[in-house]
């Protein structure tokens, strides 16, 4: 942990503050490293070298690919090979905060005669016949496409960027500018997850002091949470740019100093002024940066954190007014705690504690998205996921409602049933001792000899049972407690449900108007599920410590779980009348009253455009 001065000031504003640490914040760093290090942040050597021998093959492969197209397109085989090809880190990795075990984002860059439809044809083929590729899954339509895939055991993110040059050198870099020209938006998107990480590099004082800092704050994040790009939270990229300001803001600050000023001031920014690391800039390219002067759809993000690389965009579009409250109620946590650890009054490790999601609530709505096979679940599950912040939005302009919770993640499992039990496994019924958990990496591994092992079911009878994929997401709910005005009358009860049925078709729509979507092969179902329902592995035996965000106050009164799914079904009315005076009745109680009306729009054409937009950035 360096105390070198830094040659000069970064950042939008001169810094806050110039001062060393004291030698008790250099010593309570040293308690936070070992803190660290405790939870196994850190990887071997023998990890880290499995890594640089996985993107040496990539690379390989790259240029394998690159040839590979250029022989279609007639090229000689001499112009062919100096076509060139390369891949670039990006992320946590390029960053250099990966954890054990962690994805590796990969920008692969090929020249002008290279297509993306060939990325996603040619390449994809490639990768399934090699031996250490496994769960392969391509996502052409995504905001920025991509194809994940675990190699040789390593999670990978791979996406392209087609160049305007006619070979690819193997000592290009991609700072300039000039390089964006004639690409389309999804290859300038996927060539700044590269520009920005290596910017943000460049804009911090002290790399090594930022890197500390920034793996505490990531896996605070995670342990608490409300690291999720996709559900609303803040992804890696965003909490490595609050970090990196907070580094701008103390350039000579030591990790603990600066993880103790990140949860400062954060818990007081003003938002929507948004987090900056250096002033927006122009360059060639006839294409939007971020504006909210000129663009009403920038005005709306709720927690802006602008990407540093031209042309600059809003990393955290996402936010919703319910994530946004969620992260603020963990900033405050973590200050309080922050504070007393730099001061040597606690440990560091209580920051870490894990977050209560799955008792904070009374009430809480599950999407079971499920599929015949567990290729199938791959894409099932990227879709519905992506959706989700959709169920959220709407949530939030209902009476009943004070904010919506979302899951940072989906539960995956697989159940072994038979034709019968099928229609159950599909609403959350399965049988538990054919029912197994599917953690990453692991979603095409067979189960059926430990079935036959332990005896769960006749082993003479194995072949009427078949796999059933499914992936759970849940979304707590909180209860309006707000008190009505003095000039307004009480709402009466019949007018305070929950109209999820409204929701549910939405949703279903949503989904099943996917190109992806099979009818045959794809179920989706929305229930609702009292806290106490809820699996026991979810909620296990943990109790909120006093420094816990207050988890809302509410009733709960039904004893059985309403299923919704996507077949018309004679029982739907009474189902979701259930979920309606559920949610109702925890509002009567805690004598909620909204101002905002149920029957706001979900939607006006803006928000369908900008929805449309966000949707698919998985």
């Amino acid at each position: 942990m360096s105390q070198e001065p830094p040659t000069q000031h970064l950042g939008i504003t001169p810094p806050i503050s110039l001062a060393f640490s004291t030698d008790e914040e250099l010593a309570s760093s040293e308690l936070l490293l070992q803190t660290l290090h405790d939870f196994g942040l850190f990887e071997s050597e023998q990890e880290a070298q499995k890594r640089v021998v996985v993107l040496g093959k990539l690379n390989n492969l790259v240029k394998e690919f690159v040839y590979k197209v250029s022989k279609l397109k007639g090229f000689p085989d001499s112009l062919a090979k100096e076509a060139g090809g390369k891949i670039f880190t990006y992320g946590s990795y390029r960053l250099g905060v990966h954890n054990a075990g962690a994805d590796i984002d990969t920008l692969c860059v090929f020249p002008k005669h290279v297509e993306r439809s060939h990325f996603f044809s040619v390449m994809e083929e490639m990768l399934k016949e090699r031996p250490e590729v496994t769960e392969l899954a391509a996502v052409s339509d995504a905001y920025v496409p991509v194809i994940k895939m675990h190699f040789s055991g390593i999670p990978i993110d791979f996406v392209c960027a087609r160049l305007g040059m006619a070979r690819v050198p193997d000592d290009l870099k991609l700072a300039d500018n000039n390089l964006l020209k004639n690409l389309d938006e999804r290859c300038v998107r996927s060539v700044n997850g590269s520009r920005v990480t290596d910017d943000i590099l460049r804009l911090v004082p002290n790399v090594a002091n930022f890197r500390i800092a920034l793996r505490t704050i990531k896996l605070w994040a995670k342990r608490r949470a409300v690291y999720s790009n996709v559900m609303g939270f803040l992804g890696g990229v965003a909490w490595a740019m609050l970090v990196a300001r907070i580094c701008q803001l103390y350039p000579n600050a030591c990790p603990a100093t600066l993880v103790s000023r990140f949860f400062m001031i954060l818990e007081k920014w003003k938002w929507p002024q948004p987090v900056m690391l250096k002033t927006i800039e122009t360059g060639p390219l006839a294409v939007r940066t971020w504006n909210p002067q000129l663009y009403p759809s920038d005005r709306n993000h709720k927690m802006p954190i602008i990407t540093p690389a031209y042309p600059s965009m809003c990393a955290t579009h996402n936010v919703t007014f319910s994530t946004m409250k969620i992260m603020q109620k963990e900033f405050e946590r973590g200050k309080v705690i922050a504070a007393q650890a730099i001061k040597g009054e606690r440990p560091w490790k209580d920051l870490f504690d894990k977050g209560t999601f799955f008792t904070d609530y009374k009430t809480y709505l599950v999407v079971i998205a499920s599929s015949t096979s567990s290729e199938i679940q791959l894409k099932w599950h990227g879709l519905v996921e992506s959706r989700l912040r959709q169920i959220v939005a709407r949530l939030e302009m209902m009476e009943p409602i004070a904010w919506a919770h979302p899951y940072i993640k989906g539960i995956d499992k697989v159940h072994y049933v038979t034709a019968e039990e099928k229609t159950q496994a599909m609403r959350g019924k399965y049988p538990l001792d054919r029912t197994f958990d599917l953690d990453e990496g692991s979603m095409e591994k067979d189960f059926t000899q430990t079935i036959k092992d332990s005896n769960a079911w006749p082993e003479d009878k194995i072949d009427e049972l078949a796999p059933l994929y499914s992936t759970s997401f849940y979304i707590g709910l909180a209860p309006n407690k707000a008190k009505p005005a003095e000039d307004e009358k009480p709402v009466p009860a019949g007018k305070r449900q929950l109209d999820l049925k409204l929701v549910n078709t939405e949703f279903k729509n949503m989904v099943q108007g996917s190109d992806i979507y099979d009818e045959n092969t794809m179920y989706i179902v929305m229930s609702k599920m009292k806290g106490k329902e809820l699996p026991s592995e979810l909620t296990g035996k943990s109790t909120p410590k006093k420094d816990q965000p207050s988890p809302p106050k509410a009733e709960q009164q039904h004893d059985t779980p309403s299923q919704v799914d996507g077949e018309t079904d004679a029982k739907e009315p009474a189902m979701m009348q259930d979920i309606q005076d559920g949610v109702a009745k925890e509002a009567e109680e805690d004598d909620s009253q909204r101002k905002r009306a149920l029957d706001t729009p979900i939607e006006d054409d803006e928000t369908k455009a900008k929805k449309a937009k966000i949707a698919t950035d998985a």
